[in-house]
């Protein structure tokens, strides 16, 4: 018998992007929104953190959404049903805070809607009014709208393109959000511009803001310090004291250059798995 946690069930969802729904009961019993796992596709493989999307307790499962763009990514996205992950270690992290904001913006950008999926339905629980903003490229590249149409009061969906939605960016919506008024509170998680670019419109409006970061992490338990992050004068670890920050007080810039410094090694993995 294959050791090993089961995939129950691998989807494409979008251009480059699948759902894998994996057998982890522990994790499917403890995780909270915001938290996420460490995955090894195969043994001897890269630690990859990925956020708990969603979970099933009775069935044992949680939900994950890859986007497969490095080499570990697309050896998980070649998986199928039936196959396993070598390691999925969780729930790792500190969950969302979820209270009675008030109206609350959850603004998601590309595949952040996976982190921003549990957060909005935990936000609308606790009895928010939640208002979602989803952008993504294109139309092929938007995930989970139907997930997060249905925890969301209003979604506002944007595509820099124009395929689907508002021609636009997601800081455009916001901008008319809160132009409007009456926003109490936001969330953000995406790429790293797009979050910094919500960060100072917020911060104009001085509405709070938290950012959910995704800085370079390997151990997921402080260990190896490759997860930093400056906020305000303090310098951070994500797994263990994040991922979720105060957006006003991220160095966005920093950030933004630490997730590059393995760029040349992870060009070289991905010749090597063309290379097959």
């Amino acid at each position: 018998m294959e050791h090993g946690f089961p995939i129950r069930d691998l989807t494409p969802i979008a251009d480059g992007v699948v759902r894998c729904v994996v057998e982890a009961p522990r994790v499917a019993r403890h995780a909270l929104p915001g938290q996420f796992v460490i995955v090894r596709v195969d043994v001897g493989g890269e630690r990859i953190p990925l956020t708990v999307s969603d979970l099933d307790e009775p069935s044992g499962t949680i939900t994950l959404v890859v986007q497969a763009i490095g080499a570990s990514t697309q050896r998980l996205a070649a998986k199928r049903p039936g196959e396993t992950l070598a390691d999925v270690l969780g729930p790792l992290g500190a969950a969302t805070e979820i209270e009675p904001y008030g109206r609350v913006v959850v603004v998601a950008g590309g595949v952040g809607a996976a982190i921003a999926l549990p957060v909005a339905r935990a936000l609308a629980g606790a009895g928010n009014e939640v208002v979602g903003v989803v952008g993504a490229r294109t139309r092929d590249a938007l995930v989970l709208i139907d997930e997060m149409g249905s925890v969301c009061d209003q979604l506002l969906v944007c595509t820099d393109d124009g395929s689907a939605g508002r021609h636009g960016l997601v800081t455009d919506a916001l901008s008319d959000l809160l132009d409007e008024g009456g926003v109490d509170h936001v969330f953000t998680v995406g790429p790293i511009p797009m979050m910094s670019a919500v960060a100072e419109l917020t911060r104009s409006a001085a509405i709070p803001t938290v950012a959910s970061l995704n800085p370079i992490m390997v151990d997921g338990t402080g260990m190896c310090g490759g997860c930093r992050v400056r906020v305000g004068e303090e310098t951070k670890f994500a797994c263990v004291d994040g991922p979720d920050f105060d957006a006003h007080l991220v160095d966005f810039e920093l950030l933004a250059t630490r997730n590059r410094a393995y760029r040349v090694f992870e060009q070289c993995r991905m010749a090597e798995l063309a290379d097959g």
